[in-house]
């Protein structure tokens, strides 16, 4: 699969009737009418064990309400996006089965999965929570969190992309480019650095050539090729000292989509989500894709 490409697979996203859930769902149905993929709206239906405080499982009359009232935020969900796209194929389902694990299920086969950022239900605990951390760990398609008080993909900002010249933010790049396309978005491309990252293995980068001109080089190489793919994707090239967490929530305030990958070269081995990454999931100002290395 080329980097630039979701894989096939339906748009998948996850609702559990909150308010923050209907903006994922509304995010979820423009992306697949634009891409021209149908929607698949899943609830995570989990049986509670100790509902009463102890070890006794809920009775039988809680367990009967909690599914009918999965299957109403299913159906709220299903006419929600019946009165924004009528022609949209759209299937939902509720497993018995928690949040994180149902969705990284999903994602195996989804070409992209779309969650809110705070839920009453099946997805609580996005916004401070580990759920959306650990899903964005562990999915095997791109992630997006909606963040924001947005309007499905409606807007003129553009979509922003951080680079830090890594494999994973290789992958970010590509996936940045088509969402920019398909949004009809010019594309900023971000990158920070700070003067600890060479220390670890890059310690020829730091001399020679100014560090600007180097760091330069860095983004040029990363994006080389792409705007020939893209040739209608307008690019904002950006290149900054101090830490891209910082520059990147900075830049993602009227930004329409922030796209950065799930790690990058000034993590640790072994990591499957970095600090910057984990950073604009909790705090960015508008939705955010995480993409993750493609399997090797």
């Amino acid at each position: 699969m080329e980097p630039e490409q979701l894989r096939d697979g339906p748009v998948v996203v996850g609702t559990d009737g909150s308010e923050a859930a209907n903006r994922a769902v509304d995010w979820a149905a423009d992306l697949a009418v634009r891409s021209n993929r149908p929607l698949r709206i899943v609830h995570a239906f989990t049986y509670v064990q100790g509902f009463y405080g102890g070890d006794l499982p809920a009775s039988p009359e809680v367990y009967q309400a909690m599914e009918d009232e999965g299957r109403q935020f299913l159906e709220e969900a299903r006419r929600r996006v019946a009165a924004r796209a009528p022609e949209l194929p759209v299937e939902t389902d509720m497993p018995l089965q928690g949040s994180v694990p149902l969705l990284v299920e999903e994602s195996e086969r989804a070409g992209v999965v779309v969650v809110g950022t705070s839920g009453r239900g099946g997805f609580t605990g996005m916004l401070v929570g580990s759920t959306s951390v650990s899903l964005a760990a562990h999915a095997q398609c791109p992630i997006v969190v909606v963040r924001g008080a947005v309007d499905g993909l409606s807007g003129d900002g553009p979509v922003v992309v951080g680079v830090d010249g890594s494999g994973v933010s290789t992958a970010a790049v590509g996936m940045a480019f088509r969402a920019a396309s398909v949004l009809g978005a010019r594309l900023v491309a971000v990158h920070a650095w700070a003067d600890v990252e060479y220390d670890w293995g890059f310690p020829e980068m730091a001399e020679g050539s100014t560090r600007e001109q180097t760091e330069q080089v860095v983004l040029s190489e990363a994006l080389a090729g792409w705007p020939e793919r893209f040739p209608d994707v307008e690019v904002e090239r950006v290149v900054v000292p101090g830490r891209p967490r910082q520059h990147l929530l900075e830049r993602a305030q009227g930004a329409r989509l922030l796209v950065v990958g799930s790690r990058g070269r000034g993590g640790f081995r072994g990591m499957l989500l970095g600090s910057t990454s984990q950073s604009v999931i909790h705090h960015a100002g508008c939705p955010v894709m995480i993409v993750r290395p493609p399997r090797q």
